[in-house]
């Protein structure tokens, strides 16, 4: 699943480039900058790719990433992080605060005071999570959350299976594997013991986190899930948009030759815009 050590291609509304590594024990990350920034500090963006912690390359999302830096005028940085099972919580969190660590402190470029974090299914679920630390440990000044089907809650592979969710993309079986990897051996999915750093719906207390937006599918296996943290986001005055579409199932901010893969792009990039802009 890994790819080459050097940097992606260039492509699209942007020029993407491999900057060196300065932290993050080595750790290779795809850089996309929009054209013709000229060394101007922009706006950051973390992006953490899905792949249920098991799989996944940064480069498997690079043509939306080049649409957000061209659309958003910010730099994005997406980092290869540590995936499991070879690597279980909390390598791939660790991985993800390093990189939004060296952003804030190390790319010359990026304002440090207009930076955003987000991604896809589990990228996302990582995002949440990331979220939480940085609020409770780190306090690196985040100005949202984006938040694409995230994959959130260890306790859905204990759950009666649903007619309607769960058929397509993403099912329970695929589910449960992702969550056993990520975990390890010693916390089996459901463990009362599992810490909300680890799967972010077992977080008790959501106050004080950066705005957010949480965009699911009705036919997605994290249906539930996900709507039930966005509501606790706002239950907890976090102020959060939440975009449920019918029909959608997993995955489909990664099908741009659909109408839905479409709108979804744009309603990210959109809010991000409005983040940015402080409205």
């Amino acid at each position: 699943m890994r790819g080459p050590a050097g940097g992606g291609a260039a492509g699209g509304g942007g020029a993407v480039t491999g900057l060196p590594v300065e932290v993050c024990r080595d750790l290779r990350k795809l850089v996309v900058r929009p054209a013709g920034s000229g060394g101007r500090r922009l706006p950051g963006l973390l992006w953490i790719h899905g792949g249920g912690y098991v799989g996944g390359l940064p480069e498997h999302g690079q043509d939306f990433l080049e649409e957000m830096a061209h659309r958003l005028g910010a730099v994005i940085v997406s980092p290869d992080y540590r995936l499991a099972p070879e690597n279980p919580y909390p390598a791939a969190l660790n991985d993800c605060r390093d990189v939004l660590d060296w952003m804030h402190r190390h790319v010359d470029d990026v304002d440090s005071s207009q930076l955003l974090i987000g991604g896809n299914s589990a990228g996302a679920g990582l995002a949440a999570a990331l979220a939480l630390i940085n609020r409770d440990q780190d306090h690196v000044p985040v100005l949202g959350q984006m938040l694409i089907y995230p994959m959130l809650d260890d306790r859905t592979v204990l759950r009666p299976a649903d007619p309607w969710t769960g058929r397509y993309v993403w099912t329970p079986e695929q589910n449960a594997f992702g969550w056993r990897s990520v975990l390890g051996p010693d916390w089996p999915p459901g463990d009362p013991a599992i810490p909300a750093y680890a799967a972010p719906a077992r977080a008790t207390d959501l106050s004080g986190l950066p705005r957010a937006f949480v965009a699911t599918g009705t036919l997605d296996l994290f249906l539930d899930e996900n709507v039930d943290y966005a509501r606790r986001l706002m239950r907890a005055g976090v102020p959060t948009g939440l975009h449920v579409e019918p029909g959608a199932v997993h995955g489909y901010l990664g099908m741009p030759g659909t109408r839905l893969g479409r709108k979804l792009r744009r309603t990210v990039t959109d809010t991000m815009a409005e983040w940015l802009s402080g409205r």
